[in-house]
């Protein structure tokens, strides 16, 4: 075969550099698009940030009014001032005589922040985090021990997961410690005698081995006039698994309380933290940033960006000037190459918040019933309604709403949010899914403690109001936002 040329016609998709630059500003956070622009600050000069030179113009006429205060100052120092004798005794007297000259003063003074620095804070150093393991160790060490009990106390610490329980079993700590030489001779009790005391730190019940220790421990802390106190103990001693079933007929059967009884000595063990741990902070708060802000003016829904939370950027004229067209040296080149990077920079910056905008409007026109009832008025939509509302691909519908939040006079919700598959009704409209979890915890809300509603019966509920709904799918829904089953929600009035 003859090798030969031939002319062939057709289309290709080229990713420019600067499509590649606004697909990857479209799908950021505004965290991580804040990185980026302070990236792009740093690294080309032709950007600058006009909230940078606000502040750099302020400093400049503050320097500028301190500097004509200092001149008028002097002039006016140069006259003496005529009570200056009178109040040369006083100046003195204020001083310490005792005091010697290298007192230390002054490296203390040195070393406090001044008071015009505005980013000084004096409660930083009280708000870093602290795992319980770090709040347990800290009481350990203002506890007076011996050496021993101080390695016992650790060890348990170290056994001791978040939520306060130990997840190695005291014995198996026992015989770990038992494989050093200096404690071959050591007794199991007094390692229980230490897992008391670090039990009555706080949180009150860390360093339990199960839930029946954890609750008795607090029980104890309590006064022995408490009411039902001793009623709530038997319930824990003997009948802790029939209350996590909700079986009361039972245990009033084999305990012979009365009904109020039980009910009394279960608010109290419901009064007891069964995961003491979790109440010590174990992580930084995570703030969000709403993108957008939606609000009713004049009974029309309005949909803004949240200028505040990005800075406002543009060219710096003045290297902008100094680039030459005719010249082809290295350094215009290379002036030249940040202009045009920045301009692109600006116009895809532009174009994100323009796309989210579009999107965020078409979202609200879509879920204003959401906005106006809440979740029961939330309409099915799907990722194509919007990219068909707005012509665009359903990939970049999917780019947009990706860790962007809306704020609403609801809360703040991400945008993923609003989207919800739907379930025909009888008249053959739809409902969404995040309208029909909202039904189910209504009718939870409102049903009788003493017979909750079955997953059936709540199918049933929903059928009489024209919603067509599998027990299952009223299962997953309802395991969706952490309600527990019909056995399990009953309990006494």
């Amino acid at each position: 075969m003859k090798p030969s040329l031939q002319l062939k016609m057709g289309q290709q998709l080229t990713m420019t550099p600067q499509l590649q630059q606004a697909i990857r500003l479209l799908q950021l956070s505004t965290l991580d698009l804040q990185q980026e622009i302070q990236e792009a600050l740093e690294s080309n000069p032709m950007l600058e940030s006009e909230e940078a030179i606000q502040d750099q113009e302020s400093r400049d006429r503050e320097a500028s009014n301190a500097a004509e205060g200092e001149q008028l100052v002097d002039l006016n120092a140069q006259e003496p001032p005529a009570s200056s004798e009178s109040q040369e005794p006083e100046w003195s007297e204020s001083i310490p005589k005792d005091l010697p000259v290298d007192s230390g003063w002054e490296e203390i003074y040195s070393s406090m922040p001044s008071g015009s620095n505005d980013e000084f804070d004096p409660l930083s150093r009280s708000r870093t985090t602290e795992s319980l393991q770090e709040h347990l160790q800290w009481q350990l060490n203002l506890t007076p021990t011996t050496d021993t009990d101080r390695v016992l106390g650790e060890a348990i610490i170290e056994a001791t997961n978040p939520d306060g329980y130990l997840t190695t079993p005291l014995d198996d700590i026992h015989q770990s410690l038992a494989l050093d030489p200096a404690f071959e001779e050591l007794d199991l009790d007094e390692l229980k005698v230490m897992q008391c005391r670090i039990q009555q730190f706080d949180p009150v019940g860390c360093g339990s081995e199960n839930l029946k220790e954890c609750l008795s421990v607090q029980l104890a802390q309590l006064s022995s006039q408490t009411p039902f106190i001793h009623e709530a103990q038997k319930l824990i001693d003997h009948h802790l698994e029939a209350l996590g079933s909700r079986d009361y007929s039972q245990i009033m059967r084999r305990t012979r309380m009365k009904e109020h009884q039980l009910k009394e000595a279960l608010g109290l063990i419901q009064s007891l933290n069964p995961k003491p741990g979790s109440g010590v902070d174990q992580s930084e708060p995570e703030y969000i940033t709403p993108d957008i802000s939606v609000r009713k003016i004049k009974e029309r829904w309005v949909v803004e960006l949240n200028s505040e939370s990005l800075p406002r950027l543009r060219i710096n004229n003045s290297y902008a000037s100094m680039v030459q067209r005719a010249n082809s040296s290295r350094d215009n080149q290379f002036m030249k190459n940040q202009l045009q990077e920045a301009r692109w920079f600006l116009k895809n910056l532009q174009s994100r918040n323009e796309t989210l905008l579009k999107v965020a409007t078409k979202i609200v026109n879509f879920q204003q019933g959401f906005l106006e009832q809440g979740d029961e008025g939330m309409k099915p939509l799907v990722l194509a309604d919007i990219a068909e509302a707005v012509d665009m691909h359903e990939s970049t519908i999917s780019r947009v709403t990706t860790q962007k939040y809306m704020h609403t006079p609801r809360g703040v919700y991400e945008l993923k949010y609003f989207f919800s598959s739907h379930v025909s009704t009888d008249s053959g409209g739809e409902c969404s899914s995040t309208a029909i979890r909202a039904l189910i915890k209504k009718l939870v809300q409102d049903e009788n403690p003493k017979k909750p509603l079955s997953d059936n019966k709540i199918a049933g509920l929903l059928g009489e109001q024209g919603i067509k709904v599998a027990r299952r799918t009223i299962a997953k829904y309802r395991e969706s936002m952490h309600i527990p089953p019909s056995n399990e929600r009953k309990r006494l009035v």
